[in-house]
Order: C-alpha cells, then structure tokens, then sequence
C-alpha cells in the first residue's frame, strides 16, 4: 500500500511544529515541559526527532502540541508557501 507521504519522513508536521515553537520562542525543552502539564509525556529528545520527521506523532501529542502552541491542529498540516 503507498503511503500518504513520501521517502522516510514519519510525520507530516514535523517543520510546522518546530516553525511555531520558534515563533514563540519556546525550546524544545519548554515544549516538553508545558506537554508534561497536560499529563502528555514526550521528552526534549522526541521533540527533536519529531521536528526532524523521525517520528511518529500521536493524536494526543498532536492535540497537546497545538494548545501549547496557540494554533489550530489543522494550521499543521498546512503547505508552506
């Protein structure tokens, strides 16, 4: 079966997370920090790995990461132009 995305990116929102985290000048530490408040466990490390498409996302992390981010889950999913 194809995949939805191509070569061997885990995720499809990996760039928009880290160009929002910057935005807000968050690290990848203080991204972790405010999830683990929500009782969502991803460590600095999978932040990273996330960011660089080496991972997978789940839909709790997704959800998580975009309240901490101020952004709509769907704005992640959206083509840079």
């Amino acid at each position: 079966m194809a995949r939805i995305i191509d070569g061997a990116a885990m995720n499809m929102v990996g760039g928009k997370i880290k160009m929002y985290r910057t935005k807000k000048k968050l690290s990848q530490q203080a991204l972790s920090d405010r999830l683990e408040t929500m009782a969502i466990y991803v460590c600095r490390g999978s932040v990273s790995r996330i960011e660089d498409h080496q991972r997978t996302v789940t839909d709790i992390e997704l959800y998580g990461i975009a309240k901490v981010l101020g952004v709509g889950i769907e704005e992640l999913f959206e083509e840079q132009v």
